[in-house]
């Protein structure tokens, strides 16, 4: 039991450990900027993350939203599974569900009923 509560509390606070040490990091790269192995400044060739790359990486999220509506919009049986479209008979399960191992007890009591 000692055991089982020790891995739970280890899993759920991991999760938390490692955001505070990426935004430790995060802080840290904020102050100090970014080390450059070569050792040459080339200032000439930076330009900065905001406007460019922000409405560069804006653009992108709206294309492939607009993208996904349209896709959802128009075409919604498109990625869909055929089996969900087939008519419902509520007197008969269909021979392709089967239940999962942990409720084939229940399955087979109603099926006997």
């Amino acid at each position: 039991k000692a055991t089982l509560t020790w891995f739970f509390t280890f899993h759920f606070i991991l999760p938390f450990i490692i955001a505070a040490l990426a935004m430790v990091h995060l802080l840290f790269l904020h102050e100090t900027g970014s080390n450059n192995p070569s050792g040459i400044n080339l200032d000439s060739d930076k330009i900065p993350f905001h406007p460019y790359f922000t409405i560069k990486d804006s653009i992108g999220f709206l294309l492939l939203f607009m993208l996904l509506w349209i896709l959802d919009l128009f075409s919604p049986d498109l990625l869909g599974d055929p089996n969900n479209y087939t008519p419902a008979n509520p007197l008969s399960t269909p021979p392709h569900i089967k239940s999962e191992w942990y409720f084939l007890f229940a399955y087979a009591l109603l099926r006997s009923i």
